[in-house]
Parts: C-alpha cells; structure tokens; sequence
C-alpha cells in the first residue's frame, strides 16, 4: 500500500492510496467465509453452498465492501497522523478514477480534500470592542421585589368584588322575557374573573356587586364569541356553545381576592435563605446583585457577537476550495439552489468557526463533566430563581442537574454554553474592553439591527474543546 498526499493549492489536497491485493485479501476471504456461513439458497444446505458460486454472486459487492474499509481507515488515519486541518469530509476524484474497474487487484483511489486556510486569531491589548455592563434600575428591582411578593401571596374571600377579583356562583341560561329557559344550561359552581373578559362594557357590569348578588350577561359578548372560553366557562363541549347568543343570570356565591405577599422576614427567608437578610434596605440591595449577577451572561454573549465582528473584520476575507466544498454541501442533499443561496452565508459561519476553534485551542480551553455538571446547575438554580427560590439547597440542585444530563441534545447545548463561558472569560481578560453601563432598553436595541450573520454560532467550538476520552 502506498499514501500519498500532495497541495493542488493552498486549500485544497489530493490525496492517493494505491492498494494492492495484499492489503485487502486476507479480509476479503474473511468475509466470503462468514457469507458462505449465512447464505441460504434452493438445493443447498445453509453453509454449504458453493464458494465458486458465492464469490460469483456476491464477490464483487464484498470486495468493493471490504475495499471501502480499508479505505476509510487510512484516510482518516493519515488525516490525523499528518495534522491535515480539513473541511467536511474527503470526496473521491471520480475524474482521475474513471476506467478504473473492482474486477482489477491493484486498485488506486484519489480524494479531494478541502483544506482551512491558514490566518491568525491572535489577542492582545491592542485590539478592543466593547463590553456592554446592563445598568440595574430602581424599578427593575421593585419589579423583582413584587414578582416575589407575588409568587408569596395569598387567597383571601372578601364580600364585595374588585378588579382582578375572581368569583364563584350559579350560572343560568335566560329566555328572551329574562325568566330562567326551561331546558337551558345550568351551571351549579362556575369560576369567573370579570377582568379577563374581552368586552369593557360586560366586565362593568360586575363592578359593586356583593355576595347573593346578581348579574345579567351575555357571554358570548364577553368573550367575543370565542367557543373556547365559552365552553370552559359554560362546561359544555365548543360544539354545543357555538353560536350561542343567550343572556345569563350570575348568582355571586364566592368572591376570591389574591393578596401579594408581605415584605418581611419571611420573604427575605424563602428568596435569600434562613437569616441571610435581616431588613428591607439589605433586601432590596441582595435583590439588585442578584440582577446583576443573572445579566452577566447576557453581557458576555453580546460581547462574543462584538468579538466575532471584530475579527472576522480584522482577518478579512479567507480564501476557500469554494468548489469543493459546494461538492460536499451537495453530498450531504443540498441543492444547487440551496447551495447559492446560503453559500456567502455559510463562508461567514464556516470563518467564525474557525476563529473560534482557534481560539479555544489557544487558551487551552476543554471541557471536563464537571464544567457540563456546573452548567447543569446553573440552569437549574435560574429555574428555581423563576419562582423567587434564589438560595436552593446544593443536594436538590445536583439531582435536577443529573436528570437534564440524561438527555443528549441536552448535553450537547450544556457543552456549548461551557465553551462559550470559558472562552468570553478567556477573551475578556486579553482584549482591551471598553465597558460601557447601558439600560435593558439599550441593551435591546443592540440586537433590533443584529444580523444573523454577526451573531455568534453557538455549537462552532464545540468538537474542538469537548473533552478527549
């Protein structure tokens, strides 16, 4: 067997191995054998068929098989062995190879290979972008501070009805003369909230009203004749509400107010933990570091997006085997419409790419379980955070971080959210940053004009740090 590799440019390689009989025969005639083992044809016992017959039959399609792996092995290995930094995968040279039949024993095979241009990633002090540090306002913290006192309220029944209110009661279908329907629908304990109602005019209605009072309504006014809420307020299925016009008389039995939390020790308890914040002031101040801390992310992402622009303005336009890789975005079942289309595109993500692998290589970044396991975790404590649960014991964290590693496509966004942490730590301390405090607002409008293009892919690093079994 012979390899070799030779530079048809600076990115692009042919590679040929010719092989000879030698290197494929001993496990061609393994795999006849293990045919002849399984093969079961009319006449013959299963195992004792002919091997004229099956080398006849099947030898040219276990040849060719045997032939591939071969193939495969040393392609890939010499791939490896020679640091060949390629794109995709190799494409066979049908070119060079044609005339050439399976039937001969010396064989030679070409491929192509697209190779990534050369370029350098480096940072220094002398390059800068921008660091986008979101400013925490009062009202963000108020707003905060109310979600808690939110999620710790309380249901209280009152006598008479306010906005937001809900009420209980019996519902009864009216006639035309305003007298119960005979036959109608009766509703014995219904639920409704006057203020979710979708007409102004029927929500006033309810305003003032007390315990045993009573309310007329259409309900199909109130909701617009939308079936759906028309059959959850009425207990009946859409197809018996639909293009019901009748009134209804409300017989108010229960009048249900919700009542946000208090602000005192035993909130500070549930969202900070036992005793770790003692008054209102050091409240709202634990409050606001906890904003601060759940935006840094937010930060670092829009800083890696500045980043990308950043050098991919620096390096400029790299040169690629364009029609080679066209040939493999066409093996993988695109279209040559498709193809044209996304193929400018693909060159601006395939670049960032290669920035970003770079760069993780660079700075030495891998990634172990435990970084997959810390990012576990901090999705999970964010989940918790939802529901103003800000200190959550470290057991009950592990175990909902071990079911989300369960699931592969789980693991895999995990992976690159711990690439993506350790690179912008990395990057951060290398460029010059020029930090900028911006509120949410700003912050936002930084991404209403963000190209897709510009915005950085989020799994490019991945195979490059992911950790080497």
């Amino acid at each position: 067997m012979n390899v070799s590799f030779e530079n048809v440019s600076k990115v692009q390689g042919l590679l040929t191995i010719s092989l000879e009989k030698a290197d494929y025969q001993e496990s061609l005639e393994k795999s006849l054998k293990e045919y002849r083992k399984k093969a079961s044809m009319p006449g013959f016992r299963p195992g004792m068929v002919p091997m004229g017959m099956i080398q006849r039959m099947y030898g040219k399609a276990i040849k060719a098989e045997e032939i591939n792996k071969v193939l495969q092995d040393k392609v890939m290995g010499y791939i490896k062995d020679n640091n060949i930094n390629m794109l995709g995968e190799p494409l066979p040279n049908d070119e060079k190879e044609k005339g050439q039949n399976i039937d001969d024993d010396n064989l030679t095979f070409y491929f192509d290979i697209a190779i990534a241009p050369e370029f350098d990633a480096s940072v220094s002090k002398d390059d800068s972008v921008p660091y986008y540090e979101i400013q925490i306002s009062d009202e963000m913290v108020e707003n905060q501070i109310s979600s808690y006192r939110q999620r710790n309220g309380k249901y209280d029944k009152v006598d008479d009805y306010q906005t937001n209110d809900m009420m209980k009661g019996r519902l009864v279908e009216l006639d035309s003369d305003g007298n119960a329907k005979e036959g109608g629908i009766v509703v014995e304990d219904t639920a409704l909230m006057p203020s979710y109602f979708a007409d102004d005019d029927v929500k006033a209605l309810f305003e003032g009203a007390k315990l045993g009072s009573e309310v007329r309504f259409n309900p199909a006014a109130a909701y617009k004749d939308n079936t759906v809420q028309l059959s959850s307020l009425l207990s009946r299925p859409k197809e018996e509400v639909e293009g019901l016009k009748s009134d209804f008389m409300f017989t108010v039995a229960e009048i249900t107010r919700y009542t946000q939390g208090e602000l005192n020790q035993e909130l500070f308890d549930q969202v900070f933990g036992k005793d770790a914040v003692r008054n209102e002031d050091d409240f709202r101040a634990r409050v606001r570091e906890s904003l601060e801390k759940s935006f840094l992310p937010d930060s670092d992402y829009r800083f890696l997006i500045d980043v990308r622009e950043y050098l991919t303005g620096r390096i400029g336009k790299l040169e690629y085997a364009e029609d080679l890789l066209k040939r493999i975005m066409r093996e993988n079942s695109k279209s040559d419409e498709d193809i044209e289309a996304t193929f400018d595109k693909t060159l601006e993500d395939l670049t960032w790419h290669l920035i970003q692998e770079q760069l993780v290589k660079a700075n030495g970044i891998r990634i172990e379980d435990e970084d997959v396991m810390n990012q576990a975790r901090e999705a999970t404590r964010a989940q918790f955070a939802q529901y103003g649960m800000m200190e959550v014991p470290s057991e009950l964290l592990d175990n909902y971080a071990k079911e989300m590693l369960k699931k592969r496509e789980t693991v895999d966004g995990l992976v690159n959210r711990a690439v993506e942490t350790k690179l912008a730590a990395a990057l951060k301390s290398q460029f010059k940053l020029k930090k900028k405090k911006v509120s949410m607002d700003e912050f936002n409008k930084l991404f209403e004009t963000q190209t897709e293009e510009k915005k950085p892919a989020r799994k490019s690093a991945r195979k490059t740090a992911k950790k080497e079994d």
